[in-house]
């Protein structure tokens, strides 16, 4: 859904009833197809639970998936506007399949418990934009740190999680500034960070994700479509925040350039590995399959 950096644009422009189911549609098919992909041969057992977390302004119910021997890199997964719903468990079964443990957070809980939209439910609805845009609404800077900080905080409390292995965050389209401002956030302990079809990364407000950069000491994968409406809004923006990500000090900028989504693990996740980073293997995801196997990674 969120294809463009500028979030409030996105959403705009997906109230449009001709645009919306088909283009909403192209970037969700990822995680749609999540669920239907089989086992991998080599995923390991896990357990599985629901799970209950205090945070300052309530308590945050949660999807909480691990291997079930051993303490792993934790992930925390920020779902998109339609929030914590089977697509988004599956995904974080399979990745702790792949040797994570996974806590799949409902971001909002301050408003409404998960699933916040039926099954099947799409953006495309008038009626789901409805529910959901009040909740993505009522969530900001202030919010987004302090959950982080609360989940993060948890994840370090479970024996299935390793305390000398860098924490990673994912995070779809409303998830992606989120994924920025949890780097921010605890920088001591989150190596590495992903954003699919993220919006908001850079904005013009003072609070803009982009500013925090020089805070973060993550490693960073920013995937979206390949195809996008950068013409129409002109090209000069690309270099325009390459040069406020260089203002702000970091030499980890977004950049600003359009990317091809590219297969990735959290490689850098190893103790005693140095610097994290993420090494994805050359050349771009095509077909929507492996599409899948992306998001699903991450």
């Amino acid at each position: 859904m969120c294809d463009q950096d500028h979030y409030e644009d996105d959403l705009a422009k997906y109230l449009r009833p001709e645009l919306s189911r088909r283009q909403f549609g192209a970037v969700s098919l990822g995680i749609g197809m999540a669920m239907l992909l089989p086992r991998s041969a080599d995923a390991l057992d896990v357990a599985e639970a629901e799970v209950n977390i205090k945070t300052p302004d309530g308590t945050a119910d949660c999807y909480f998936v691990h291997p079930s021997a051993g303490a792993h890199a934790g992930v925390v997964v920020w779902p998109d506007i339609l929030g914590l719903r089977p697509a988004f468990r599956q995904m974080g079964k399979r990745l702790a399949e792949a040797g994570y443990s996974v806590l799949v957070v409902n971001p909002f809980y301050r408003g409404k418990k998960a699933p916040v939209v039926p099954e099947g439910a799409s953006f495309a609805n008038e009626a789901v934009r409805n529910s959901v845009m009040p909740l993505a609404q009522a969530l900001n800077a202030t919010t987004h740190t302090a959950d982080a900080k609360a989940f993060v905080a948890w994840l370090d409390t479970q024996p299935s999680v390793s305390k000398t292995r860098k924490i990673g965050t994912t995070g779809y389209c409303m998830g992606g500034p989120i994924v920025m401002r949890t780097a921010a956030a605890v920088p001591d302990r989150v190596g590495a960070g992903a954003s699919f079809h993220g919006g908001g990364l850079v904005t013009q407000a003072a609070d803009s994700p982009h500013l925090l950069v020089p805070q973060m000491k993550a490693q960073f994968l920013r995937g979206r479509r390949e195809r996008r409406h950068a013409r129409s809004r002109g090209e000069e923006r690309p270099a325009r925040h390459v040069r406020e990500g260089e203002a702000a000090g970091g030499d980890r900028s977004l950049r600003g350039r359009r990317a091809r989504l590219v297969p990735a693990r959290f490689a850098g996740l190893q103790p005693g590995a140095g610097r994290e980073s993420v090494e994805p293997p050359a050349g771009a995801v095509r077909k929507s399959a492996r599409l899948a196997e992306v998001g699903w990674v991450w």
